[in-house]
C-alpha cells in the first residue's frame, strides 16, 4: 500500500467517525425534540433568563440599598413634578400674602 493509499483510508476512517458522530447527535436531537418542543424549551430559557436578571436587580439592590432608595426617590419625584410645583407655588403665594 503506497502512502497516498494509506492517507486516503485514513482519511475514509475519520470521515466515516464523523458522519457517525453527527448521526448519533442528529438521532439524540430527534428524540429529544420529540419529548419537548422547540417552543417549549425557547420559553423554558426566556423564563430562567428573566428569573436570572430578576435575581442579580434584588442583589444588586441588596448590595446598593442606598443608591437604591436615592433612585427611586428621584423616579417618584419626576412623575409627582408637577403637584410638588403647584404646592410650592401655593405655599409661596401663602408666604407673600402674609409679609405684605
Amino acid at each position: 500500500m503506497t502512502a497516498i493509499d494509506l492517507k486516503l483510508a485514513e482519511d475514509r476512517a475519520l470521515r466515516d467517525a464523523a458522519k457517525r458522530l453527527l448521526d448519533a447527535d442528529i438521532a439524540f436531537i430527534r428524540e429529544d425534540l420529540g419529548q419537548r418542543s422547540a417552543g417549549g424549551r425557547v420559553a423554558d430559557r426566556a423564563a430562567d433568563a428573566a428569573l436570572d436578571i430578576a435575581d442579580d436587580a434584588l442583589n444588586f439592590a441588596r448590595e446598593h440599598r442606598t443608591a437604591f432608595v436615592a433612585v427611586a426617590a428621584v423616579i417618584v419625584a419626576w412623575f409627582a413634578r408637577r403637584p410638588i410645583c403647584k404646592g410650592l407655588s401655593q405655599l409661596r403665594d401663602t408666604v407673600e400674602d402674609t409679609f405684605r
